[in-house]
Formats: structure tokens, sequence, C-alpha cells
């Protein structure tokens, strides 16, 4: 009863989840080469490093000089030799044609505007479009919520799948346990059609059943933090990111604090804390104005960050008064935010090199054979039980 049970579960999750799945899937596999491709496809907004850069502040006045009538809410380091600055409207007008300018982070000279479009419209854009459909499916929050249940669904699904490749309770009792569960990770290539895609679909997903977890509820926290959240504090100490509290109930209406004081101030707050908790600060990745939620972010790169890319040493600070609201240490200070960073590194190929670059790239394609495999084997049990019903009633 209990298999019945799980088979009707993983048969239901896996159609339901298998265009989605097929969508991420191909679009991860892009985007585990993310920086260089966008090197690649646009090499005139990404030169890369080429000496000394200039601080935020200076290089986001340098963007709201360029574009009079905007201003800045966030610039992003994280491309070395490129700075990212989104912009926008000062007043209700008409939408500006960008919202973002490109800026070579040493020189200040500007390297390109974009916007977010529909469809990319421009070499620079092909890449941003191709990461909003793996995060949010070009539709905004609504994608993203779509995702996270599905990503849940998914989190859900790969112990069911696991259970079912166990062999039956009362099998064959002169053979071991181990000895009935080797076919399930076995592929016999000379076979039906049928019975490879069989293989292909449980084998696959066994042999790699321990990414496709953590891939799995990784996407969980991305697009459903608050249940992710909640469950990790069953287990870890864990800090929610401050992008996924709400904003405060009452808006507070003051102006923030300029940009030049609230670098100075983040700066002070960043190297008071490097001192206290024990880390080294190596490059400033982001800074942020976040007006909804009434805060700054400064993040840096630190000893404290794992993998090759991506600082994530962060803190937030008031963006009125400056007084320090909440503090992002990686690894090392709390166990849930530690096993956190682990696995938005390994979900983002941001760790291992360029062999865990080429496995992620892999498993978009594995996570989409999956999908195929399972929908095809539903449609031949489907066909297959459809024949005797066929049969009766052609002889009734």
């Amino acid at each position: 009863m209990l298999r019945r049970i799980a088979l009707l579960l993983h048969r239901w999750i896996g159609l339901t989840a298998a265009a989605f799945l097929i969508v991420v899937g191909l679009t991860g596999s892009l985007l585990a080469f993310l920086p260089e491709l966008d090197r690649l496809v646009a090499p005139t907004l990404f030169p890369g490093p080429h000496g000394a850069e200039l601080d935020p502040t200076t290089l986001i006045r340098r963007a709201e000089a360029l574009a009079p009538g905007l201003r800045a809410n966030t610039i992003y380091l994280g491309y070395r030799g490129t700075a990212q600055i989104g912009v926008e409207p000062l007043a209700e007008v008409d939408a500006p044609a960008f919202d973002q300018i490109y800026l070579d982070s040493v020189t200040g000279e500007e390297l390109g505007r974009m916007k977010r479009k529909l469809l990319p419209q421009s070499a620079g854009e092909i890449m941003p479009f191709i990461y909003r459909i793996h995060y949010e499916l070009l539709m905004g929050d609504i994608g993203e919520w779509i995702l996270g249940l599905i990503a849940l669904a998914w989190t859900l699904d790969c112990f069911i799948a696991f259970y079912l490749t166990l062999p039956a309770i009362g099998g064959n009792a002169r053979r071991g346990f181990l000895a009935r569960w080797k076919p399930a990770w076995t592929i016999k290539l000379k076979s039906s059609t049928y019975r490879l895609n069989f293989d292909l679909h449980r084998a696959g997903g066994l042999w790699l059943w321990g990414i496709l977890l953590i891939f799995a509820w990784s996407s969980v926290f991305m697009d459903l933090n608050g249940f992710y959240t909640q469950t990790m504090r069953l287990f870890f100490e864990l800090d929610q990111p401050v992008w996924a509290r709400p904003a405060p109930a009452t808006p507070d209406d003051r102006p923030p604090m300029s940009w030049e004081a609230a670098q100075e101030r983040a700066r002070a707050l960043m190297a008071d804390q490097a001192a206290t908790i024990g880390f080294t600060v190596e490059a400033v990745d982001a800074f942020y104005l976040l007006r909804d939620k009434g805060v700054y972010e400064y993040r840096v790169r630190s000893s404290r960050d794992i993998g090759d890319k991506y600082g994530a040493t962060a803190i937030h600070f008031d963006s009125r008064s400056g007084v320090l609201a909440n503090v992002s240490i990686p690894t090392g200070r709390r166990a849930g935010d530690t096993i956190t960073s682990w696995l938005i590194a390994l979900h983002m190929a941001n760790v291992f090199g360029l062999p865990y670059k080429i496995l992620v790239c892999a498993l978009g394609v594995v996570m989409t054979l999956l999908s195929v495999t399972g929908v095809y084997i539903w449609l031949r049990k489907r066909a297959a039980r459809g024949v005797p019903r066929l049969e009766k009633k052609a002889t009734a």
C-alpha cells in the first residue's frame, strides 16, 4: 500500500514538474558558465581586471551624471573591471529606456546601457535573459513562487524516488538486500527502448541522487525562502537573508543618508566586524540601497567566503541613522548559515573550479533526461493500460 502511494506521488509530481525542470535544467547548464559566457557574448561590457578600481560611490555618482533624472539604487562589482549600476527615475515619469548602466570600474568610462525586456535585443542582454528564465520564468514574483513550489515538490520527490528504488520487502529472501538492489543501479544498453528508458531514469536518479537533492533544496532557499528558513531552523541556527524579510509595515519617508556618508559608515562597520569576528576583507562586491526595507547593504568578498566567485560577507545598516541592523557571515558563525552557503555555492558552480562547472553543466542535461524518460515511461504504461480496455470494447 505504501509503495503504491509513493508510486502515485512520484508519477504526478514528476509529470507536474517535468516541463519546469527541463527549462531550469537547460538554462542552468548555461548558467554554470555565467561569467565566462557573459564575457564571451559581450566582451565590451566585461573587459576583465585591468587595474585599481574606483570606489563604489565615485562610480555611482559618475553613472548619475551620465543619466540626469535618474538615481542609483545598486552597484555590483563582482565582475572585476565592470561596475553594473541599477538606476530608476527620480520622479513618476515615463519609464527610461534603460535601468542599468555599465561602467569601466577602473576608468569610470561608460561601457553600455541595458533594460530588462521580454526578449533580449543586444548581446549583453542574452545571459541576463537566460538567468531570468531560470530564476523566475520571466514572470517576476509569480514565477518565483511557481518555481519555489516546484522545488519543494522536487525535494520531496527525491526521497520518494529513492524509496521506490529499494527492493520490495518480502522479495527473494535467499538473495541479500544489496544483491536485490543492484539492478536499480545498472543500465542494460542491449534491451528494449522502454527498458532502456526505465534504466536511465532509475539508475540516473540513483547515481546523482545526492547532488539532485542539493539542487532541489537550494532552489527552495532561492524561491521559497520563508519555508526554507523555518524548516532549517528546526535543526540549525540560521539567519534569514534581509532580502527575504518583509518590508516595514510603516514606511519611513525620510530621505536616506547620502552615498558618500553611507560608504564611510559601511567601511567603518565592516572593519569593526572584521576585527570582532575575525576575517579579512579582500574586495568589495556590492553596495545596495534597499529603499523598501530602509537599509543599505554593503557586501564584500572575505576570508569567510567559499568558492571561486561571488562574495557573501555582508552588513546591513539603517539607511537614515546608520545603526547596524544585520551581519551575514557565510561560514564559521552559525551552522545553518554555513550549510546554506555551501548549498548555494554548489548550486551556482562556485566551488572546485572547472571540473565542477562541467559537472553542473552536465547535470542540467541529466535533469532534462530524467524528466523526458519519466514522461516516456508514463506514456508507455498509460498506453499499455489502455489496450485491454480497447479489446474489451471491441468484443462487447
